[in-house]
C-alpha cells in the first residue's frame, strides 16, 4: 500500500489487499473507496474481501468502479456524494491510483482553482493534464473545439508580453496575434523604487492595458488556467479554449506574500512596506520621511527574485534621505539578506560597500524573513549559515521594507511547460522551449540563469521575435540571448551604480567607460534612470522600437 495525499481528507493509492486495510486504519484512515472494477486483474482481491476487512476494523467502504479512461460525469457525481457522506480521511484506490485521483480532481472542479487541483495531484505523482479542460469546465465533459484560434498566442501583457508582440509586428505586419491577460492596467515596475524615494509619483508608473496593446493585436481579457501543448491549446478560466500555432509564455512571476506568516495582514501599516507593490511604494516614502530614530529593516528573500538589487536600492535611498535630513545618526539600518553576498557580480560590490559604510548599515547574511507581527513591531528570521543548524531569531523594528518571496505563477508551476523548479523550461540562448518546439518564453517566468529585470525582457523580446518569425519562414533560430540584464543601483539621490551583466556575471556595458563607468556611482547613470529609461520603455520597448536592444545573431558554423 502506497497512499499519496491529495488533500487532508483523501489519499489515492494503487491496489490494496485485505491485509492493508488494518494498516490503513492505523494510519488514520476512516473510510475506503474502491474505484477498480472486480475482475480487472487476475490477482486482484474483490471488493467484497476489502469490505469485509474494513468492517472488521470499523471502517466504511464503498464500491464506485470505473474503467480506465472512461470516467463519466455520473461517476464523478457519485464519487463527490460519497466524499460528502463518508467520514474522512478517505483512502481511494484503483490499479495505480490514477482513476481515484482523476475522480477527486473532477469532483473538486468548481470548489478549488484548477492550478491548485493540478498542483495537488502532481505532488502526489498523478498527471491530470489530460483532464485539465474538463476540470476547468466544472468537472463536466467539455467540447473539444477551441473557442478561438490565432497564429501566435502570448500569455501575459506585462513588459515582456507587449514588447514581444510589438517586436513581432515590426518584423511581420499582419500577424494574427492574441495577448491573454486579465489586468486592466499595466505598470512600469522599475519606477516603483523611485516612488518609494519620493522621486516619481505613482501615476507616472501606470497606463491602461488597452492603450498599450499594439494595434491589430487581439486582447483576451482573461486568466489562464492550464496549458495543453499536445493539442496546441490554452485553457482559460471558465473553460474557454484558445488554440495557437505558436505560443509565447510571458506572465511574469508571483509575489508570494502569504509565504511569510503575518505579512499580508500588516502590509501598508505598522511600519511595514514594500516597493514591490504599486499601492505600497508611496507608503515607503511616508515612512522614510517620518522616521527620526529607531531601527529600519530591509529584507531580501532567497533567489530568484525580480530585480535582485531592488531590496538594497530601497535601503540606500532611505539611508540617503536620512543622511540629508540629519536623522541617520539616530537610525539603525539592518539589511537582512537570505543570500550570502551583497550582490552577485563582484565588480560592483566595492562601490556598494562604500555606501553600506556611509549609511552605517549592518549586513546580515543568511537571514530569511519567515514571520511578522506588525502591531508588536517584531520580525522573525531563519538564519541558515552553511554547515550550521538553522536558528530562528527575533528582531524588533520601527520600519521594515520587505521584498517578498517569489515563485512562478501557480498555473505555470503545475503545467507541462515547467522544469522541476516550476519555471518554463527553455534553451537559454534561443529561448525556445526544450520539449515543445512551437513554444517560446521570456521575462521573469522562464528558467534561463539571468537576472529577472525589465532590461532583460527588453533584450529578450527581439530575440524571441526574430526566432519566431524565422520559424514561420521555415528557418532555424537566427538570434541568441546573451543573458543581459541591468540593475541601476540607486545608491543615493542623484547617483547610480549601473550594473549591466550577462550569463556567468560577464560585464556587458551599454556605454563607453568615459560616459558611464558602471562599477562607480555616477550622475549620468541617474539621469538615464530618471529621464531616459521611462520613455525608452513606454515609447520604445512597448512599441517595437528596439532602442538599446539589438539582437545578437547566431553565427554560422
Amino acid at each position: 500500500m502506497d497512499p499519496k495525499a491529495l488533500s487532508a481528507e483523501i489519499s489515492a493509492s494503487p491496489q490494496i489487499t485485505p491485509d492493508d486495510v488494518a494498516t490503513a486504519r492505523k494510519l488514520g484512515f476512516r473510510a475506503i473507496i474502491c474505484n477498480r472494477p472486480d475482475g480487472e486483474g487476475a490477482d486482484q482481491p474483490t471488493f467484497q474481501e476489502i469490505e469485509a476487512a474494513a468492517k472488521a476494523v470499523g471502517m466504511d467502504a464503498r464500491y464506485i468502479p470505473v474503467s480506465g479512461g472512461m470516467i463519466s460525469d455520473a461517476d464523478t457525481a457519485v464519487f463527490a456524494t460519497a466524499l460528502r457522506e463518508m467520514q474522512g480521511p478517505v483512502l481511494a484506490y484503483c490499479r495505480t491510483g490514477t482513476r481515484s485521483a482523476t475522480l477527486w480532481s473532477l469532483a473538486q472542479a468548481g470548489e478549488k482553482p484548477l492550478p491548485e487541483i493540478l498542483g495537488a495531484t502532481k505532488a502526489a505523482g498523478y498527471d491530470m493534464a489530460g483532464v485539465a479542460r474538463r476540470i476547468a469546465n466544472g468537472g463536466k465533459t467539455p467540447t473539444d473545439k477551441a473557442d478561438a484560434s490565432h497564429d501566435i498566442v502570448i500569455v501575459g501583457g506585462g513588459a515582456a508580453g507587449i514588447a514581444v508582440a510589438a517586436s513581432l509586428l515590426s518584423r511581420k505586419p499582419g500577424l494574427d496575434i492574441a495577448i491573454i491577460d486579465p489586468a486592466d492596467v499595466h505598470y512600469y515596475q522599475p519606477g516603483w523604487t523611485m516612488v518609494g524615494a519620493g522621486v516619481f509619483t505613482p501615476a507616472e508608473t501606470v497606463r491602461t492595458m488597452g492603450s498599450l496593446v499594439p494595434k491589430g493585436v487581439h486582447w483576451i481579457k482573461s486568466a489562464v488556467a492550464a496549458f495543453e501543448p499536445k493539442t496546441n491549446s490554452v485553457i482559460l478560466d471558465g473553460c474557454r479554449v484558445v488554440g495557437y500555432t505558436r505560443l509565447i509564455v510571458a506572465p511574469g512571476l508571483k509575489l508570494d506574500w502569504a509565504k511569510v506568516e503575518g505579512l499580508a495582514e500588516t502590509l501598508g501599516r505598522n511600519g511595514v512596506t514594500s516597493n514591490y507593490r504599486y499601492d505600497l511604494a508611496p507608503y515607503t516614502w511616508e515612512l522614510v520621511k517620518s522616521l527620526k530614530s529607531g531601527r529600519a529593516l530591509f529584507t531580501q528573500p532567497p533567489m530568484p527574485i525580480k530585480c535582485a538589487g531592488a531590496p538594497q536600492k530601497a535601503m540606500y535611498l532611505s539611508g540617503d534621505a536620512w543622511f540629508r535630513n540629519g536623522a541617520l545618526k539616530n537610525i539603525d539600518i539592518q539589511f537582512m539578506n537570505a543570500g550570502g553576498v551583497l550582490f552577485g557580480v563582484k565588480e560592483y560590490v566595492p562601490a556598494l560597500m562604500d555606501y553600506v559604510k556611509k549609511y552605517d548599515a549592518t549586513l546580515n547574511f543568511f537571514h530569511n524573513l519567515v514571520a511578522v507581527d506588525g502591531p508588536a513591531k517584531k520580525a522573525w528570521f531563519d538564519v541558515s549559515r552553511p554547515d550550521t543548524p538553522t536558528e530562528r531569531v527575533e528582531v524588533e523594528f520601527d520600519m521594515m521594507h520587505v521584498c517578498p518571496p517569489q515563485t512562478a505563477p501557480d498555473f505555470i508551476r503545475v503545467s507541462p511547460l515547467a522544469d522541476a523548479a516550476g519555471w518554463v523550461d527553455v534553451d537559454q540562448s534561443t529561448l525556445r522551449h526544450k520539449t515543445f518546439d512551437n513554444i517560446w518564453s521570456l521575462g521573469d517566468v522562464m528558467n534561463a540563469p539571468n537576472a529577472k529585470t525589465a532590461a532583460a525582457a527588453r533584450m529578450q523580446a527581439p530575440v524571441v521575435a526574430e526566432n519566431v518569425v524565422a520559424d514561420i519562414r521555415g528557418r532555424s533560430a537566427v538570434s541568441q540571448y546573451n543573458g543581459y540584464g541591468s540593475c541601476p543601483l540607486t545608491v543615493e539621490k542623484g547617483k547610480i551604480v549601473l550594473a549591466e551583466f550577462g550569463y556567468g556575471g560577464k560585464l556587458l556595458p551599454s556605454f563607453p567607460e568615459f560616459l558611464i563607468d558602471g562599477t562607480k556611482p555616477s550622475r549620468a547613470a541617474w539621469l538615464l534612470k530618471e529621464k531616459i529609461l521611462p520613455p525608452v520603455y513606454w515609447q520604445g520597448m512597448l512599441r517595437g522600437r528596439e532602442w538599446l536592444a539589438k539582437p545578437e545573431k547566431i553565427s554560422a558554423a
